[in-house]
């Protein structure tokens, strides 16, 4: 199984190649949005997750990610959810 902290440190990394002219906070947490804090729009989710599929070498099920968070009533992801996620499925 991956570390948070890893998993956490690729994921930055992969949101600065994503979207490289945008400027992201230099910190983050468990705590920090994904549409609130870092900006990202809803495109810019599947662009995310299709990124982080190619950056672990294999699909991931986000799909089914982000419908359980639509039902619950989630309008954002933060990264500690979308850690989780990744370390139940990399």
């Amino acid at each position: 199984m991956t570390t948070a902290d890893r998993i956490l440190a690729d994921l930055a990394a992969v949101v600065r190649r994503a979207f490289p002219d945008r400027d992201f906070p230099d910190a983050v947490s468990d705590d920090t949005r994904v549409i609130g804090d870092l900006g990202l729009a809803s495109i810019d989710v599947v662009v995310l997750a299709e990124q982080l599929g190619n950056h672990y070498g294999k699909p991931l099920p986000f799909g089914a990610f982000l419908k359980g968070l639509r039902e619950r009533g989630a309008d954002d992801i933060t990264l500690g959810e979308l850690v989780r996620f990744l370390q139940a499925h990399v």
